[in-house]
């Protein structure tokens, strides 16, 4: 921050930003001290300035990686998994990299290292991670970066979007093959995610006081996007509700991990191979606009606020197209 005092009949600023040595000036007028920290800060910011790199002696992406876990992901509503993703780096030579020799390269380098073990989709969540605990390190905590080494390099290409729909035999063969006895509420969240296109964790968050059974909707609270939302709710979705019982303040009493248990192991059981529970919710999404529903309409149910991203999600059957011309 710059410290503006008045001295004799100037106005004195001084800049100091880590990394930098201070830069001083007098002027006339404080408008003009005003206008000039700004200015200062802002090409410190840029990396317009000339960076003194010795201030990160000693740090390696390690300490700064770690200081980003500890206190900036908690604060995210998805914390669980970028804590994995941080983890990822830890694990890597790139976190014993000094922070005075992390160049584009070097992330290139372990941008590489991944794409031959994972999907390039599952590489540009990493780099996002890194790109945000460098930005914050950067803008936030004093740290003289001339620029971001996550944004000079090329990013791989997004993956393909995901276009799986369980067939209604594959559907049936899930639900005949449901083990009642390990997982008796199995089946009824299968039914339930494919009648209202809810994710995994919006399921077991969802409680019977945010169920209007009268005026058949239900009120989700806490959504991957962070927006809540009130979705109408078919009559098969009415009648599974009717059927649960209601000893529980949860509609389903049941961990997300316990349900991802549950249905790998019911996939192995019946046979059915590249089928994840979120293609349920793929299901979902394409069976409302074969019900007829307008975009509006099935954004609402969905909670997509980008009409590319739903569309993403709709995958209509060229068979049952036909069916509709003839």
């Amino acid at each position: 921050m710059a410290s503006i005092r008045r001295l004799r009949k100037k106005w004195q600023v001084q800049v100091r930003r880590a990394g930098h040595p201070p830069l001083a000036r007098s002027f006339l007028f404080k408008c003009d001290a005003e206008i000039w920290a700004r200015d200062m800060e802002r090409k410190i910011d840029s990396g317009d300035l000339n960076v003194d790199r010795r201030a990160l002696k000693g740090l390696t992406l390690r300490d700064l990686l770690v200081r980003y876990r500890d206190t900036i992901t908690p604060t995210k509503r998805g914390a669980r998994m970028e804590r994995y993703k941080v983890g990822t780096f830890l694990s890597h030579t790139i976190a014993d990299c000094p922070l005075r020799a992390l160049t584009p390269t070097m992330v290139a380098r372990y941008r590489d290292d991944r794409l031959k073990l994972v999907k390039s989709g599952t590489v540009r969540r990493e780099l996002s991670v890194l790109h945000h605990c460098l930005e914050i390190a950067r803008k936030e905590w004093g740290f003289p970066f001339p620029g971001n080494p996550v944004g000079q390099i090329g990013l791989p290409q997004p993956s393909k979007p995901r276009d799986r729909r369980p067939t209604p035999e594959e559907l049936d063969r899930l639900l005949s093959g449901c083990d009642r006895r390990r997982s008796p509420l199995l089946s009824s969240v299968i039914l339930f995610a494919v009648e209202t296109g809810m994710r995994r964790g919006e399921l077991v968050a969802t409680r019977w006081s945010d169920v209007d059974l009268e005026g058949r909707t239900l009120h989700i609270l806490m959504a991957k996007n962070g927006h809540a939302r009130t979705i109408p709710l078919t009559s098969a979705a009415v009648d599974i509700l009717l059927e649960l019982p209601k000893d529980t303040d949860q509609i389903f009493p049941i961990s997300g991990n316990a349900i991802r248990l549950a249905w790998e192991r019911l996939k192995k059981r019946v046979g059915i191979d590249d089928l994840r529970f979120h293609d349920l919710r793929h299901e979902a999404v394409s069976r409302f606009f074969e019900m007829g529903l307008t975009v509006p309409e099935v954004a609402l149910i969905s909670g997509h606020r980008d009409a590319r991203m739903l569309f993403r999600y709709t995958h209509l059957r060229p068979e049952d197209i036909a069916k509709k011309m003839s």
